[in-house]
């Protein structure tokens, strides 16, 4: 809503009226009946709300309805000029209604937008809508930005800025990475209402490329997003921990304007470390009670429904271990035009007088205007009976013909309000509106209110007669209220009879008759009286009752309130509750309520269960059967029975079941007839016509039914004419051509007497034609034939014997013989919506067609061939889908990509299908292929694996090649770094070199399609087979060392085994030799050797799979006695010294190459490089100053080019340098530039045209550090 409109074109407010109750004023009757005969101005009974944003996919509908005698009629005007709705073909007005439907399909939608109004208008009056601003919805695109990337210290504060395009209605925002999570918020990081993200500190888990800001436009349900953010929070220079301090509001005050009625929501975000938490209060008062919630972790404060009292100071507090800090926000409430009073139509009769009243308020006030039938008051004709005065109008002595429809226009700079109210002058003689002769029944010593609504104009005067003679007056014991109703506060029997109530003005006079009925009430003689019971024991409660005898009464037991428990032991009769068999879970309180239709009366009684007194054992058994049954009272359908009962055997007869034998239908069968309480000994048993009866009776107690009695005597009952008909009836045809009415027969029980046989009748439906029959013998079913295809018929099914018909049959609708359908489905069109799903649509056939019930359709499509693939060269098998009902459009699902199909559909009823309709071909767009066929690894080496594979078995599109993408796996299966090789469609084999030797690798094989990769077909291979042995030896020079830490052991390994281990035994000693693993090593130290010992040590290698053992030659290793008396050169004063002065000498040389380098001269290892010019040795690093691939990093990482396998051996046939070759006793040295030449030097003659490929040595660090 455009809160600073002040006006809205016309009359853009809501007129509050407010009609004071003037004394001969009417309101508008709610009875309906009465409306109907009444002349009435409009009224706008349904408006659309006053800001209307549509959705552009879909119709605009501006809803505009009205009431009135006449009805009226409706016109438009937009921007505030006429709009002639019937010159646009796209707009249409609902017949009868003002409701605007615009088709904006194929059309701009901005050209309807703008601002309208409703009027309707008879000849009574003209009534107008509130101003309708209809706008189109919005979702622009972002705008085109970069982010730079953003680098920080950890525990310092961020904001991520969102800034979304400004939509209508405004967006939601919500923030989410590139996998579509959402980012979590907690205390430390929050989203602020604007949509920002906000970081009270930063850890380094922060650290991510893809903070993405999202804005989702509700009505077009379209998403937006930004570009990703970049943050990387770096630990070299943490932030330290910091007092908390506001990073939204700034400063320390600020200030909110909220709009009464609506939600003020208040926020609160800190930085700070520890991140602080947030608490809130009001200066000077309470948050409001009720209306408050905290929200986001406490950042968040909303009131909601803000009235007047809810403006002052806000305080936010942010706390930390650090200390605290404060921000108050000045909240100012403002508000939109409110009614004070409702508006409410007015009738007046002629020179009477009335007042409309509009009366609102608001923050600024309200502007009042005043209009009649949709013109400003001051340009409407004159009438002198008219007077405005601020909001009210007065109207004295109005006359015949001046009905109008009054508005009122209120507003400020926050919005306005808008109503009509109706002036109605009418000349109406009285009607009573309450229903004649109705009686009204209360309870003696209660109210009675005898009711005379009434309608008239000038208002009736209403006057009471009692039995037509006797005049009411207001008084006691009556009392005439202002709507003509009558009341005696206390009604007595004397009261009853005949009233009259008369209606008078001076244009008639009416009258109606109603009844008072005063009953005597329902009250409780006796009530229940509390019980002690043993447990095991009976309990009675009796609660007499005395009632009108008028009224019928009911009576309720309840156990504490509720109802009584669900348990047969309870046996509720005409006046008494009793309880069989006490359990200690009866205890409680029990009540009767009596109830009539008018009035109710109860009583309670408690119930304490004791402990049954100890008595000796008791024997129970089944009851004994009853005996002497005596048959009495012998009537055509009824006859008392009467026995004797057995020994109960110290457990009480729960009941009797009483049985019965039909002789003549079901000699030897027994069936149950009726039950009767335990306490009884005779029953009246209802009967049925043509049977020979023998009863028995059972007697029931808690241990189980008795014997049978004896059988009573015989009892025959005459035959008589069928009481039922037939069940089950029902009519379905099971050819073409007819119509089979089957039924369930009667039983010989149920026949009543000889000669059952059925009359089977029946006529199609909705056809004027008399019933035709046929009389059938004791059969279940009877075919028609000739019938019509699948037409409904009305068939009756009624039993007859010798005596005569039974009771009139119901009618049952069944259908006659369905036939296969003729038409088949036409205008079969396809939609393709991806590579795997089509829509097809059809139009139905015509339902006389269908020739039966339509059961649905059935659409059969085949996958012809792919495109890819000739004609003929594929043949699938047809697929079926059944769509139920009378459908349109279905959808076929899992097709095969890039593929033609044909398609076509049959309509299907009970009998079968109909022709299809005409084939249909359509293609399905490419997507991701599948798998390779396989993928083989051929001909492994040591430094090489040839890989070959086939092509997908389902291309699903045009194959545009492979990616293939391998990482080596160490003995612990840890993946190494992954690399990835793309081929061409016809490539199906590649050889991959340069690998490491025993090394494990993991193959992932994909085919392309322009749709992307499809699955990935894995494979593992070794570089060397298992089977494989080793070329020469398995190991070459081992060279040992011994230390004050230990012995140290070095060797070369060229073997493929996984397991390999330093073993060591006490010389001469017959103990089994110790081991230790050292997989992916080429030295190992021995610790906790025995000093003064030694040791023969080998270097073994083998596998599980391997039966063969590689070992090293044994050497011997001597640990040295520790000598009794050591000088540590270390901490010798010479020594320190001359390291002293070595190292400033080392500085002075490395500062004047430094110079020499910055003037542009050249040393020997510049030389050298010049001499190479080799594209892979670096320059020297402009910021460090080391050389660029000549010096070791911290890391030890090996240099470019070098060939050190990543297990940290060096192959055999690369190098043969060991250790001795590096400085442990052998000839390494440095160059004239102080370079490390050893790898130059010691093995010249072998592979010189490798150039720098071997420029590392395998030194222990070096090993462990490459990947293994």
């Amino acid at each position: 809503m455009d809160r600073n409109r002040k006006r809205v074109p016309g009359f853009g407010a809501v007129l509050l009226i407010l009609v004071s109750h003037v004394t001969s004023a009417l309101e508008v009757p709610l009875d309906p009946k009465v409306l109907e005969g009444l002349p009435q101005p409009p009224t706008i009974t349904l408006q659309s709300p006053k800001d209307y944003i549509f959705d552009p996919r879909e119709n605009i509908v501006i809803h505009c309805e009205a009431k009135g005698k006449p009805h009226p009629s409706f016109s438009w005007t937009r921007n505030g000029t006429h709009f002639d709705v019937e010159k646009d073909s796209k707009v249409l007005m609902k017949p009868g209604s003002g409701t605007l439907v615009i088709d904006i399909s194929g059309e701009k939608a901005e050209a309807y937008e703008g601002t309208y109004q409703c009027t309707a208008h008879n000849e009574h009056g003209t009534a107008v809508s509130n101003s309708i601003v209809i706008r189109q919805s919005r979702s622009p695109l972002w705008s085109k930005e970069r982010n730079e990337a953003i680098v920080v210290q950890m525990g310092v504060s961020l904001v991520l800025q969102c800034r979304p395009p400004a939509g209508l209605p405004p967006p939601v925002i919500f923030w989410m990475d590139n996998n579509f999570q959402r980012l979590p918020l907690d205390k430390r990081v929050s989203q602020a209402l604007n949509g920002d993200l906000y970081f009270s500190n930063v850890l380094p888990e922060d650290s991510r490329p893809d903070y993405i800001c999202y804005a989702r436009f509700p009505h077009t349900q379209t998403i937006q997003q930004k570009q990703p953010i970049s943050v990387t929070v770096l630990d070299n220079s943490p932030e330290g921990e910091h007092r908390p301090g506001f990073m939204m509001p700034l400063g320390t005050t600020s200030t909110k304007m909220v709009l009464r009625g609506e939600t003020l929501e208040l926020e609160c975000i800190a930085e700070g470390l520890p991140t602080p938490e947030i608490s809130w209060q009001k200066d000077g008062g309470e948050l409001p009670s009720g209306r408050t919630s905290i929200h986001d972790f406490q950042k968040t404060l909303k009131v909601s429904d803000v009235n007047e009292a809810d403006a002052g100071d806000y305080r936010c507090t942010a706390t930390n271990t650090l200390g605290t800090a404060h921000h108050i926000i000045k909240v100012t409430v403002k508000a939109a035009p409110f009614w004070v009073s409702a508006p409410r139509n007015l009738i007046l009769a002629p020179n009477e007088t009335g007042i409309l009243t509009c009366r609102v308020n608001g923050d600024p006030k309200p502007k009042i205007s005043w209009f009649v039938n949709g013109v400003p008051i001051e340009n409407a004709p004159e009438e002198h009976s008219r007077k405005v005065d601020g909001d009210t109008v007065i109207l004295s002595n109005v006359q015949s013909g001046s009905s109008a429809v009054y508005q009122c226009n209120a507003s400020n700079e926050f919005g306005y309000l808008m109503a009509n109210a109706f002036v109605n002058v009418l000349a109406e003689p009285p009607r009573v509106l309450t229903p004649p002769n109705r009686v009204y029944q209360v309870i003696t010593n209660n109210p009675a209110l005898l009711h005379c609504a009434s309608f008239g104009s000038p208002l009736p005067t209403i006057t009471w007669f009692k039995d037509s003679q006797i005049s009411i007056k207001n008084g006691d014991p009556y009392v005439i209220h202002e709507n003509g109703t009558l009341e005696i506060h206390v009604a007595q029997p004397l009261n009853s009879g005949k009233y009259t109530c008369i209606a008078t003005n001076n244009l008639g006079i009416k009258e109606n008759h109603v009844y008072l009925d005063v009953k005597e009430p329902t009250r409780i003689l006796k009530q229940p009286e509390y019980k002690v019971v043993q447990r095991g024991m009976s309990a009675t409660f009796e609660c007499k009752v005395k009632h009108d005898p008028s009224l019928i009464p009911t009576m309720t037991w309840l156990k504490d309130s509720g109802e009584l428990p669900d348990d047969e032991r309870f046996v509720v009769d005409i006046d008494t509750l009793t309880i069989k068999d006490v359990t200690d879970g009866d205890e409680g309180t029990y009540t009767c309520i009596m109830n009539t239709t008018l009035d109710q009366d109860s009583a309670s009684a408690m119930l304490t269960v004791i402990e049954a007194t100890p008595t000796p054992a008791i024997v129970y058994e089944k009851p004994d059967p009853p005996s002497d049954l005596e048959l009495t009272d012998q009537t055509e359908r009824s006859v008392r029975l009467t026995w004797i009962p057995g020994d109960e055997h110290n457990s009480p007869t729960q009941k009797f079941l009483i049985q019965y034998e039909d002789v003549l239908h079901q000699p030897g069968v027994w069936i149950n007839l009726t039950e009767v309480a335990g306490t009884g000994t005779t029953a009246q048993l209802n009967l049925s016509p043509y049977v020979y009866y023998s009863f028995r009776v059972l007697a029931l107690n808690h241990v189980g039914y008795s014997q049978p009695s004896q059988s009573s005597s015989q009892y025959r009952t005459n035959p008589a004419a069928p009481d039922e008909n037939p069940s089950d009836v029902q009519g379905a045809g099971t050819e073409p051509g007819n119509l089979v009415i089957s039924w369930t027969p009667l039983t010989g029980f149920q026949s009543n007497g000889p000669g059952l046989e059925y009359k089977v009748q029946w006529r199609q439906k909705d056809v004027d034609e008399d019933w035709s029959s046929k009389t059938v013998a004791n059969v279940s079913q009877f075919a028609v034939s000739g019938t019509p295809t699948y037409v409904p018929y009305e068939i009756k099914v009624q039993a007859l014997n010798d005596y005569g018909s039974g009771p009139e049959p119901e009618v049952v609708i069944g259908y006659s013989g369905e036939d296969f359908p003729l038409s088949a489905p036409d205008s079969v069109q396809i939609m393709v919506h991806n590579s795997t799903l089509a829509e097809v649509r059809w139009e139905p056939v015509p339902l006389p067609s269908v020739r039966g019930r339509l059961q649905g359709y059935k659409v059969y499509y085949r996958r012809e061939r792919g495109l890819h693939e000739t004609e003929g060269e594929t043949e699938q098998q047809e697929q079926v889908l059944t769509f139920s009902g009378n459908s349109s459009e279905g959808r076929l699902p899992d097709l095969q990509p890039y593929s033609l199909y044909n398609l076509s559909i049959r309509v299907l009823n009970n009998k079968g299908e109909g022709p299809p309709s005409p084939s249909k071909r359509f293609k399905t767009p490419e997507g991701v292929p599948g798998p390779p066929s396989f993928l083989n690894v051929l001909n492994p080496s040591l430094d090489s694996l040839t890989l070959e594979w086939g092509p997908p078995v389902k291309n699903n599109g045009r194959l545009i090649g492979y990616t293939l993408k391998y990482q080596p796996v160490n003995s612990t299966h840890e993946l190494g770094p992954v690399m990835v090789k793309n081929f061409l469609a016809n490539e199906t084999n590649f050889t991959l070199d340069n690998l490491n030797s025993s090394m494990l690798y993991k193959l992932n094989l994909s085919a392309k399609t322009i749709e992307g990769s499809g699955p990935i077909i894995t494979k593992e291979a070794l570089t060397v087979m298992n089977t494989m042995p080793p070329v020469g030896p398995a190991f070459g020079t081992v060279n040992t060392s011994v230390s004050e830490d230990g012995a140290v052991i070095s060797w070369d390994y060229f073997g493929h085994h996984k397991n390999v281990y330093v073993e060591y035994i006490v010389e001469n000693s017959k103990e089994d030799w110790k081991k230790e693993l050292v997989n992916g090593s080429h030295w190992h130290m021995i610790k906790g050797l025995k000093p003064g010992t030694s040791y023969r040590v080998r270097v073994v290698a083998r596998d599980p799979a391997d039966p063969t053992v590689h070992s090293t030659d044994e050497v011997l290793v001597a640990v040295p006695a520790v000598p009794s008396r050591q000088v540590d050169i270390a901490t010798q004063g010479w020594f320190i010294g001359l390291m002293c002065a070595i190292a400033l000498l080392i500085l002075v040389l490395l500062i004047v190459c430094f110079i020499k380098r910055n003037k542009g001269g050249k040393y020997p290892v510049k030389e050298k490089e010049d001499a190479h010019q080799d594209p892979e040795i670096q320059p020297m690093k402009e910021d460090d100053g080391t050389f660029g691939e000549y010096s070791d990093t911290e890391d030890h990482k090996p240099l470019k080019g070098s060939r050190t396998p990543s297990n940290g051996t060096v192959r055999r046939d690369e190098s043969d340098d060991s250790l001795v070759d590096y400085g442990e006793g052998g000839d390494g040295q440095f160059n004239e530039d102080g370079s490390f030449i050893g790898q130059y030097s010691g093995k010249k003659e072998k592979d010189t045209h490798e150039g720098n490929e071997s420029s590392e040595a395998p030194s222990p660090v070096n090993a462990m550090n490459s990947f293994v």
